[in-house]
């Protein structure tokens, strides 16, 4: 079966996951901010049930043979930290401004929601732009701001630096996160077992992601090992819709429209389907804007909440929980920053 399917069928199911289970990282942390939203976690809960379910699949993948995460566009050497720190902020303010990450917008936009289709196309179009356009000196300047280094690229590395055995330190930094997070999660399990199945198929997912990736690859034509990401995909899927005649549809792209199909078909269903569009001409600049900032973001933080929130953690990568924290941080900051009209809960 060919990757493109395969990256379909991937983004269907999470599609479909995250419409019925509303997940979104952005809601759960409106519920930490005072003033922004009823102070309900359960969509962090969701988010760590999902990131627990990756790390713990992931590093049976890796044990297992069924990818090889030293390969892990995560875990590569030379990753400009201090360019993702400030990256992951950049595109967590753009998460608040925009109300939506990349993934949860291409959710909205399955179920009618217009608003979403202008922070997308803003999304991509910056993204690519950063990547190969008009922002690529600024990303290389951001980029040259200097690198740390650490004794390893991951934390179990860093664990075995210690003086532990390098099973030990890899029991300890993927079984306690893990147990920490389902804990976290538990109250979620136990009340909302739908949105729990929803996060848990997400996580899945990731996990997914990295199998597919490795058993699709051609020594012939080799691809980096990556798995669910909605920022560098976004671009590419801007300039394959322009390009698709003279460019093949990759992995990223697949999981861009089975993320589509699976959340419309979730729409259809439930029967959530229904067109939304801007209230004022604000909410339009704060859509484009947020999506813009997304994208130059996210192309320094080399991920997006889901690249670098789940599929980057999963790898307990270093590099990964330095841009979660910026993206954490910029999120919090736009919380705090912007008008508690600009949070408006969407569908």
């Amino acid at each position: 079966m060919s990757v493109v399917v395969l990256g379909l069928t991937l983004g269907a199911i999470f599609g479909a996951a995250a419409r019925a289970g509303r997940f979104c990282l952005l809601r759960g942390m409106k519920g930490l901010v005072p003033g922004k939203a009823a102070r309900d976690l359960s969509a962090l809960q969701a988010f760590a049930l999902a990131l627990a379910v990756a790390l713990a699949g992931t590093q049976a993948l890796n044990l297992i043979g069924g990818t090889d995460l030293q390969a892990a566009l995560p875990l590569r050497a030379g990753s400009p930290w201090l360019a993702m720190l400030i990256g992951g902020a950049i595109f967590g303010l753009g998460m608040a401004l925009a109300n939506s990450c990349g993934a949860r917008a291409l959710v909205l936009l399955a179920g009618g929601n217009l608003r979403s289709l202008v922070v997308l196309l803003c999304l991509g179009l910056a993204a690519q732009a950063t990547l190969t356009g008009v922002l690529a000196p600024a990303r290389a300047a951001v980029q040259q701001l200097g690198q740390a280094n650490l004794a390893g690229l991951s934390l179990p590395q860093l664990i075995a630096g210690a003086g532990i055995p390098a099973q030990v330190a890899l029991a300890i930094a993927t079984i306690l996160p893990a147990l920490a997070l389902a804990a976290f999660a538990w109250p979620l399990i136990r009340r909302r077992p739908l949105e729990a199945a929803m996060a848990a198929i997400i996580g899945a997912t990731v996990v997914g992601g990295w199998w597919i990736t490795f058993a699709t690859d051609d020594p012939f034509d080799p691809k980096p090992l990556t798995s669910l990401s909605y920022i560098g995909p976004m671009g590419e899927s801007v300039l394959w819709l322009m390009l698709s005649t003279g460019r093949q549809a990759a992995f990223g792209v697949a999981i861009i429209g089975g993320t589509l199909l699976g959340a419309f078909a979730t729409a259809l269903l439930t029967r959530s389907l229904r067109a939304e569009s801007f209230g004022s001409p604000r909410q339009t600049v704060a859509s484009a804007l947020g999506g813009a900032l997304m994208g130059f973001g996210g192309v320094l933080a080399l991920g997006c909440s889901i690249g670098q929130g789940l599929s980057g953690l999963s790898t307990l990568s270093i590099a990964s929980l330095v841009a979660f924290a910026g993206i954490l941080a910029g999120t919090a900051l736009g919380l705090l920053i912007l008008p508690q009209t600009a949070f408006i809960e969407r569908t």
